[in-house]
């Protein structure tokens, strides 16, 4: 049994699989009263073993996803974001390549449907944080990951929660691979292990919430590939924002709008 976590809220049955609601919770299970091992075998069910083997792999692919973020996620993210990235890893497996039960994950051909996703649905980063920038860009390489942030006048272009006195701007770059099903495991592994989850992430210094910022912002990950890494792998780029209180000289983090977003997938 697992909590159903996605965008669409399902109630039925459908390939082997019931959907709803139970303590307020989506609930995904499989039809009652079939054996496991009926399930795994038995070819009325084999449209039930694609779905079960994808949604499983779309949770592991997501899982990588997040431990690519795990240095700051925790200070932005909601209470959905493992069903809502869980969500967005099934879309792009519907659109890889091969036999249903074992299509690919293929970040970079799919990144559109990565871009744009949202740490914190709640606070989306557009609705705080609105000066004219544009994405982040890669090196050569895709190993450096760079967003400048032109000068802005932060009283007009913020909207920091009651008691903010600062500001820091954030960049999050990590790897993420394809993933392809290995028929002798049985299950889905990443096409380039070794540069999978690599991660970096860069603060600006801290910024007052009011006035003239005074200079563009610069922020620079490198991930540290001396060579360009394969077209197996996409480099997910994030920036946010976090916000802080002074009090005497100690700045103190206000987690209630922070906002971060997938920017950029090259």
């Amino acid at each position: 049994m697992a909590k159903q976590k996605g965008f669409i809220k399902l109630k039925g049955s459908l390939g082997g699989l019931t959907f709803y609601e139970s303590g307020g919770n989506s609930i995904v299970k499989t039809t009652e009263g079939v054996d496991k091992n009926r399930i795994n075998t038995d070819p009325n069910y084999k449209r039930t073993r694609e779905n079960m083997s994808e949604f499983g792999a779309s949770a592991t692919v997501g899982k990588a996803l997040r431990q690519g973020f795990g240095s700051i996620i925790k200070n932005i993210k909601d209470s959905t974001i493992t069903g809502r990235i869980t969500g967005i890893m099934k879309r792009v497996n519907s659109l890889g390549s091969g036999l249903r039960g074992r299509r690919e994950f293929e970040i970079l051909d799919n990144k559109e449907v990565l871009e744009g996703f949202e740490f914190n649905s709640k606070v989306p980063l557009s609705t705080v944080f609105y000066p004219e920038y544009a994405a982040p860009t890669l090196d050569v390489n895709r190993s450096i990951a760079t967003w400048v942030v032109p000068d802005f006048n932060a009283s007009n272009f913020l909207r920091p929660p009651e008691g903010a006195t600062h500001f820091k701007l954030i960049l999050v770059s990590t790897v993420l691979s394809n993933y392809t099903y290995s028929a002798g495991l049985k299950k889905y592994e990443p096409v380039a292990p070794t540069e999978n989850k690599v991660n970096g992430i860069t603060y600006s210094d801290a910024l007052s919430v009011v006035g003239q910022v005074g200079a563009a912002t610069t922020l620079t990950v490198d991930l540290g590939f001396t060579s360009p890494l394969p077209n197996t792998v996409g480099v997910i780029m994030a920036t946010g924002i976090l916000f802080y209180q002074q009090i005497n000289t100690e700045l103190y983090e206000l987690s209630s709008t922070n906002a971060m977003r997938i920017s950029a997938v090259g």
